[in-house]
């Protein structure tokens, strides 16, 4: 299937590395305009100096008035939007309830959440003028399968399944359709962390924790930030334009984040 995003303007946040560059580069690939912002100065030079034609800005979603700075260069240097990718977010820390700090879990909902709000409700002007539009939210495996010991990143990401049900209906009159992704473990550093930090909270190496964890995957892998792109991409463009509402899993079907036993 040839995906053709040609004439569509993108917003990827968090888009200079990870999921968010394998997207931004997918929506490249297809023809897409890209706008992406980043927290990360070094990420956001790399990616510029390999995207020219892209516009790279330093924001944190978080941040109300980093959203708006970003949504004005949007409209200033693209003219329209067509497709907004959530997808900034922290890991937020592997620790149990009573040790996770209120900074600790107000930050994590902040990115995770809010940022994902802010961006939405920025995007939907412009879109209900339209009449079309996609957001895409990058929710998570552990938005639908409780993850222990990560209590404000899983709580976090069911909330994004949350926000995006309900913009789907309340957009949907407009032509704005509205889907969530929930990737698993993805390869690269970000996911080894997090398997190392859960290693060491059971008292394991990474090498003892992880053919342990996987087992909790029916397809024993993790997956690629491509896989997850490729979705992003069919998500943004005409083939889906009937879906919507929708929490897809890539994740090689995680059956649950009980502890691994030994």
């Amino acid at each position: 299937m040839h995906i053709d995003l040609g004439g569509k303007t993108a917003l990827v946040t968090a888009g200079a590395s990870g999921i968010g560059r394998a997207i931004a580069e997918q929506f490249i690939e297809s023809g897409a305009r890209v706008v992406i912002c980043d927290v990360d100065p070094t990420a956001l030079g790399t990616f510029a100096d390999s995207h020219p034609d892209a516009v790279a800005q330093h924001a944190d979603v978080a941040s109300s008035e980093d959203v708006e700075r970003l949504f004005t260069t949007v409209a200033n240097r693209m003219g329209r939007l067509d497709i907004l990718v959530n997808n900034a977010g922290v890991s937020g820390p592997t620790k149990p309830i009573e040790e996770v700090t209120p900074e600790e879990w107000r930050r994590t909902l902040d990115v995770n959440t809010t940022g994902a709000f802010l961006c939405a409700r920025r995007a939907a002007p412009m879109f209900k003028a339209q009449r079309e539009g996609v957001i895409i939210n990058i929710s998570s495996a552990a938005g639908r399968l409780g993850m222990p010991m990560r209590a404000p990143y899983s709580s976090s990401k069911y909330a994004i399944r949350g926000l995006s049900d309900t913009l789907a209906i309340e957009l949907g009159e407009f032509g704005i359709r509205v889907n969530s992704i929930l990737p698993g473990i993805v390869e690269g550093a970000r996911g080894d962390r997090v398997i190392d930090e859960q290693a060491r909270a059971h008292g394991m190496t990474y090498e003892q924790y992880l053919p342990l964890f996987l087992r909790n995957i029916s397809m024993h892998v993790a997956v690629s930030a491509r896989d997850v792109a490729a979705m992003a991409t069919f998500l943004a463009s005409d083939h889906a334009r009937y879906v919507t509402g929708q929490s897809i899993g890539v994740c090689g079907n995680f059956e649950s984040y009980r502890t691994p036993m030994a």
